[in-house]
């Protein structure tokens, strides 16, 4: 249970049949957050792989509300969608599968009916394969009034099964069929160990707590006691966490360099930044040749005054439309030396001045500078920057990987293959490499099931992943949606930090709004406010027990802690550290009598 955010007493009441014929009303009460009351779930099962396995693994959640998940039973409680046919698959080893063959249209495959509930999250996953070559499959929700809704896809290979996964949010309760799609219709599509597993948004909720209570926070134990060994009883621990360890912040841009209201509102908050466009290519050279670094040099300095870190943004941007016109016009072998003068000069001058580079922008979607330099132009770039900057971490930044299911571009396996193209480049072994994910989220495709499971699929890769440019837009319940992303980013395992994309409407931010002309909260102001405080250990007095100790769970990061003798009052101060790797430790105190 995390004591660090509060405790609430919530009433859980269960109503039991008696065998008698009544009903019996049994009053439980326990201890719970104040978000929800923590309610007995089904675990989330966070495993994943992008890994094309010989055999596939289980079905998860023992395949949850599916029939036959594992075609143990033949093809028992699948039928054929559309004009192909399917029949049961059996491999060299016995594993039994199902295969949709025969095919002439992209959603010709199997099919099997379930019934969604409203307000139900519901987390998908199987193995695919098709029987020749490689080509995306996707799974699809046909529902009772014909829509159909993508809720998740994966490049399928042929002589290994892949794992799809992902899921839907039920915005009502509908009959709805389960089907592949892949738009190869030669190819026949292979599918095992299916599973689909409801939870209500409470559970969902309760996952991300035990998460946040697992890889957020750790227990300490402190004893105070005298010189001589004694314990002293009711010594008074004041605690104050100094730092979070969890990099959680937002965008600036060149209006806080006038705007003392606007860097006061900043410096109150936030630790971590990226610039919006003041270290793009496009800013620093508009005219080719004449390299001005003035309003970016004036920004690291407001942000190295105030101790806030910064994250690189970007060395390059893939996409045409963001390209100066002059740059646009060079030929290969020009653009081929601008283009090494601008790593050169960006990275070399703000070598040690940041904690990451988003080397390549928007590198699945466009690809100016393979275009017109060759396939091997970004994995070169990343070669050089690491030579330039070897101690910072280098992103491939990316959007619609965790937002939209529908987009084939940019789906968590397209983006590995790509980041692993790059790492597998002669000289980049040794890179470190992070995940860059923009998380653009339109309110109206939101999909907390296939953000998770995109999470679950790239950090199984063990690479540190950043939400680079959180925001939300707009919509009568924004700042509802930008909570949920915000706790679904912070509450998973694989995420190692967090910048939004927002800010205060006086610095021109007019999607997420954080502060209005006068810099008071908007509702979405108010939630982050909410969970930079929730996040976040607050000062407390706490009494030493009989024994001189206190036992805590405290957020990862740096605290100052005073203890106070009950006798003389005199203060002992020290510091102290939490990470994942001390979680348990016990801290001795000594003080003099």
């Amino acid at each position: 249970m995390n004591t660090v955010r509060g405790k609430l007493v919530c009433l859980c009441f269960e109503i039991m049949k008696m065998i008698a014929g009544g009903w019996l009303l049994v009053l439980h009460i326990s201890i719970f957050l104040p978000s929800v009351c923590r309610i007995h779930a089904v675990s989330y099962d966070y495993s994943a792989t992008t890994e094309c396995l010989i055999e596939p693994q289980r079905a998860q959640y023992g395949g949850g509300i599916i029939t036959n998940p594992d075609f143990t039973h033949g093809i028992q409680g699948w039928t054929v969608f559309g004009q192909g046919a399917v029949k049961e698959g059996i491999s060299n080893s016995g594993n039994r599968y199902i295969v949709a063959h025969s095919r002439s249209q992209p959603l010709d495959s199997i099919s099997q009916q379930v019934q969604l509930e409203k307000g139900k999250l519901y987390s998908f996953s199987a193995w695919v394969q098709i029987n020749g070559g490689r080509g995306n499959v996707a799974a699809v929700f046909k529902m009772s009034h014909g829509e159909l809704v993508r809720g998740g896809q994966v490049t399928a290979r042929n002589g290994c099964w892949s794992l799809l996964k992902g899921g839907v949010y039920a915005n009502i309760s509908s009959r709805a069929e389960i089907l592949f799609e892949s738009k190869n219709t030669e190819a026949e599509i292979w599918v095992d160990n299916v599973s689909l597993q409801p939870f209500t948004m409470e559970q969902w909720r309760s996952h991300q707590d035990e998460s946040i209570d697992k890889e957020r926070l750790g227990k300490v134990r402190f004893e105070a006691r005298y010189a001589n060994g004694t314990a002293i009883e009711g010594a008074g621990f004041s605690i104050k966490q100094t730092k979070s360890d969890f990099p959680f912040g937002c965008s600036m841009n060149y209006h806080i360099l006038s705007s003392t209201d606007y860097q006061n509102w900043f410096v109150s908050r936030f630790r971590y930044t990226t610039f919006t466009n003041e270290m793009k290519w496009s800013s620093t050279e508009k005219i080719q040749g004449q390299e001005n670094y003035t309003v970016a040099d004036a920004m690291v300095s407001f942000a190295q005054q105030n101790s806030i870190s910064i994250r690189g943004h970007n060395i390059f941007w893939a996409d045409p439309k963001h390209l100066t016109e002059w740059v646009k016009n060079l030929t290969p072998g020009e653009l081929r030396n601008a283009s090494e003068k601008r790593i050169e000069s960006v990275v070399s001058k703000y070598k040690g001045k940041v904690i990451a580079w988003d080397v390549m922008n928007e590198n699945l979607h466009y690809s100016f500078f393979e275009d017109n330099l060759g396939e091997n132009a970004s994995a070169e770039y990343y070669a050089r920057a690491y030579q330039l900057d070897p101690d910072t971490t280098m992103f491939l930044n990316e959007y619609n990987t965790i937002e939209d299911s529908r987009d084939e571009k940019a789906n968590p396996l397209n983006y590995m293959t790509k980041l692993d193209e790059i790492l597998s480049y002669p000289g980049n072994q040794g890179i470190s490499a992070g995940i860059g994910l923009q998380g653009h989220f339109n309110s109206s495709q939101l999909n907390l099931v296939y953000m998770r499971s995109s999470l679950d699929i790239l950090g199984s890769t063990g690479l540190p992943i950043w939400l680079t440019e959180v925001d939300v837009g707009k919509d009568p319940n924004q700042a509802e949606y930008l909570e949920q992303v915000l706790r679904e980013g912070h509450s998973h395992p694989a995420v190692k930090g967090i910048i939004m994309f927002a800010g205060p409407a006086n610095a021109g931010f007019n999607n997420t709004v954080l502060a209005d002309k006068d810099f008071k909260n908007t509702p979405a102001g108010d939630v982050v406010d909410k969970l930079i405080g929730e996040w976040k250990f607050q000062t407390r007095e706490i009494k030493a027990d009989g024994k001189g100790s206190i036992e805590i769970p405290l957020f990862h990061g740096d605290y100052n802690i005073t203890v106070k003798d009950p006798v003389s009052s005199s203060l002992t101060a020290f510091s102290y550290k939490m990470t994942k790797d001390v979680t348990g430790d016990t801290v001795h105190i000594r003080i003099n009598a």
